[in-house]
């Protein structure tokens, strides 16, 4: 038998040691027992991971319904613009992907934080007076998904907290409790257009308070906020010290009776991270091409933010190198018609829908004016067979084959959220079959009252 001695690196005075036997039969080494440790079998999951938690997949993945069988199903629940295929990205984008595919030039690893002409292009596209940018204000990644997370990352440490619009998109909280961070909901108000209580969230800040998270427009109420209401919350911001990071994912999907304004335009002392990407103004989600737009012009985040993101980036080396080959022609060269033709699609389908859910009566659907989406009040007085949101969508699918999201899914009970990208003779058919739906269910003041005494 050899006997080998392993010194492992330790601290102090005292590294440990560990005796190991190695038994040698023929040409082959076996291990023998490690002295004071009993080998067993110990793999559990980490803290990270069950920290982890997506509402909108815990909900859906709960609602045990299946839809009706004589009916179609309509899916008006996937924030995915490219599922029914009536919103194609336009030629002149993919041909940019085919022409990088062909120049094999772009096959090998770029920078963590992109290719320094791609970060120019980006910089060009958005860099204006109000708001300048350079290519060292841009960091690529792989999708605004993942930009939200690097953002999250660099501003706030476990124990701290973030502010989070109510109803918001879910990612916020699934990544922020992931990493140890507190998350406090603001409330939106359906009756002014969805615009921030102010008043709210300002009392919601406190010294462990890293970053407010301002999404415009807004995923899921397809609300657009004023230049007023945005240096309305500017001023909060600036009052109470607090960074912004600005999903601003649907700045450019704004239809054309309303305006969109970045916020980092509204602000010289305010340090802001915006998010954007490809995904839906070029209806491309699948290419996970996504960017963090540095504002900072009083130097607040200084190099310690900037450095902070680089080191995070390089945790994965970068989003898909194709894509960055072919962003310069995709962002400049993408012709005005196609972005107008889209919004015109999308105006349509959001009247269509605002139109007819309005005239359902038990229904208060709240209009947008830009992304993707339309949410609904549901008056629970007037379905009280119903406990919920829930258990409203949920029947709606079994009877009607229709699926919209519950806003519970977003924090907001008793809403649903609809999607207008579908084909619209497919917008027309769900809102008949909703209506058909309501009108089954729907009690006036009296019905809904002695069916609750009945309980």
């Amino acid at each position: 038998m050899d006997s080998y001695l392993i010194q492992v690196n330790g601290h102090g005075d005292h590294a440990p040691m560990l005796d190991v036997h190695l038994k040698s039969t023929g040409n082959t080494i076996s291990p023998g027992k490690v002295k004071g440790r009993k080998p067993r079998w110990a793999v559990r999951a980490s803290e990270m991971s069950k920290k982890t938690f997506n509402p909108v997949r815990a909900i859906v993945d709960s609602m045990k319904v299946e839809p009706n069988p004589k009916k179609a199903m309509i899916s008006l629940s996937l924030g995915d613009p490219t599922v029914f295929g009536n919103l194609p990205t336009n030629d002149e984008v993919t041909q940019a992907v085919k022409e990088v595919l062909d120049s094999g030039r772009y096959n090998g690893y770029a920078p963590s934080v992109g290719y320094k002409s791609c970060r120019e292009a980006v910089a060009a596209y958005y860099n204006c007076p109000e708001a300048p940018l350079k290519a060292q204000d841009v960091i690529l990644t792989s999708g605004c998904s993942q930009a939200i997370e690097l953002a999250l990352a660099v501003l706030a440490n476990p124990g701290q907290n973030i502010l989070v619009p109510r109803p918001g998109f879910s990612l916020y909280k699934t990544l922020a409790l992931s990493m140890g961070i507190e998350v406090k909901l603001y409330n939106l108000l359906p009756e002014k257009a969805w615009e921030i209580d102010l008043e709210h969230l300002e009392s919601l800040v406190d010294e462990k308070t890293a970053c407010l998270i301002v999404n415009n427009p807004s995923n899921p109420c397809g609300s657009v906020f004023s230049k007023s209401h945005l240096q309305e919350i500017l001023a909060v911001a600036s009052r109470q010290c607090v960074p912004i990071l600005a999903d601003e994912i649907y700045r450019d999907m704004v239809f054309a009776d309303c305006k969109c304004e970045p916020i980092a335009t509204l602000s010289t002392n305010v340090p802001i991270l915006s998010c954007g990407g490809l995904a839906k103004r070029w209806l491309v989600p699948g290419w996970r091409m996504g960017w963090i737009l540095i504002h900072d012009r009083r130097d607040i985040f200084g190099n310690e933010i900037r450095d902070g993101l680089v080191r995070l980036s390089q945790r994965i080396l970068g989003p898909c190198t194709l894509v960055q080959g072919a962003l310069e022609r995709i962002l400049h060269r993408t012709p005005p018609e196609f972005y107008h033709n889209t919004l015109s699609i999308l105006k349509s389908n959001a009247d269509l829908c605002y139109a007819a859910l309005s005239a359902i009566p038990g229904l208060q659907p709240v209009k947008p004016a830009g992304a993707m989406y339309l949410m609904v009040e549901i008056e629970m007085e007037h379905f009280p067979e119903f406990e919920n949101d829930v258990e409203f969508t949920e029947r709606l699918i079994s009877e009607q084959s229709v699926f919209c999201l519950p806003a519970t899914c977003f924090e907001y009970p008793n809403f649903f959220r609809v999607v207008i990208t579908v084909p619209e003779e497919m917008i027309l058919e769900a809102c008949s079959r909703i209506q058909e739906f309501c009108e089954m269910h729907y009690q006036g003041a009296e019905g809904a009252q002695d069916l609750e005494c009945d309980k």
